[in-house]
């Protein structure tokens, strides 16, 4: 770990990502399907790429949550003083809640957790000019391994926003909520967004858009592989598919390959040998009901106090205290 102080008020934490990272290739390119962690998405073009995908007219999640935060903000800060947002990206949908502690008087500190050390630092750097007096720390590191390294507090509002949830598998998701549980005091509070159960074709295209953004958002993740393990994966010969598994309720995006391949990872000391048309998972994302939400949160020792849900219904945001 290195803590880094970019400036009175800012203060970064960054933790080694490598080991885990190779670790969980391993394991993943192991697995039936072959998986890649989906956290490997987030390089800066990865982080680029997606910026862009929240704003293509199919890709309705970003629109739907920050319709609710900019409607609920006000309430949904009450009595907070600090901000601790788990995947916080550019922290782009937060602004909201930041704006409203900060009307009321009650703004303190913003504590952003990114994988992306360029974005944390960039959003650090951007709030504190934006508010004086406002202290930031930044932890840069993988949520499913370092949620402990946040750094203490009191009176804090902990956002996991976007549906970042639903890209973890039931255990994990479940490791996760209750890791974040024990974290949170008396007083705390937690907001999740999830992303609710919908029409097939209107998930579809939010995972497949017609200007081929997401599409090579998911074929980045083979450029960060390459990149981190020095493996010779070819992004441009495999197929972006994005499609709904009905069963586990859930978007699945893969790259399946045009032609056979063979791949070598240096760094894991592996050797693939891909047939045509075979498929690697890059990301999952479970779409829920909000019974599904409530029950998986009550499972952690959460209990959600609302779902809050733009007009359309499509999007939910779930208010939770523990239990």
């Amino acid at each position: 770990m290195s803590g880094v102080l970019a400036a009175a008020d800012v203060r970064i934490d960054r933790f080694e990502l490598r080991d885990s990272v190779a670790d969980e290739v391993r394991e993943g390119l192991g697995r039936d399907p072959l998986e890649l962690p989906p956290k490997l998405f987030y390089d800066p073009r990865g982080s680029e790429l997606f910026d862009r995908i929240t704003t293509l007219p199919e890709y309705y999640p970003t629109r739907c949550e920050r319709a609710i935060l900019n409607r609920h903000a006000p309430r949904l800060v009450e009595g907070a003083e600090e901000l601790v947002e788990i995947g916080s990206g550019t922290a782009s949908k937060t602004r909201a809640l930041l704006y409203a502690m900060a009307a009321g008087g009650r703004l303190r500190r913003y504590v952003p957790f990114d994988v992306d050390v360029s974005v944390v630092e960039a959003c650090a750097e951007e709030l504190v000019e934006l508010y004086p007096g406002l202290a930031v720390h930044g932890v840069v590191g993988d949520f499913g391994r370092d949620l402990e390294r946040l750094p203490d507090g009191q009176r804090r509002l902990f956002a996991f926003l976007g549906g970042t949830i639903g890209n973890l598998h039931p255990p994990e998701r479940a490791a996760f909520l209750s890791r974040l549980r024990e974290l949170m005091r008396d007083g705390d509070r937690l907001i999740l967004g999830t992303d609710l159960v919908k029409e097939q074709a209107v998930l579809e295209a939010a995972y497949d858009d017609a200007a081929g953004v997401t599409a090579a958002f998911n074929r980045n993740i083979l450029r960060v592989v390459n990149g981190e393990l020095d493996a010779n994966f070819e992004p441009r010969a495999f197929r972006h598919v994005a499609r709904f598994n009905h069963a586990e309720s859930r978007m699945e995006m893969r790259l399946r390959t045009i032609s056979p391949q063979v791949v070598r990872v240096e760094a894991l000391g592996l050797t693939l040998e891909l047939s045509e048309g075979q498929e690697l998972l890059t990301e999952i994302s479970t779409k829920f009901t909000p019974a599904a939400v409530a029950r998986e949160l009550g499972d952690a020792g959460l209990g959600m106090r609302e779902l809050l849900t733009d007009d359309g219904g499509m999007f939910g945001l779930a208010v939770a205290t523990c239990a």
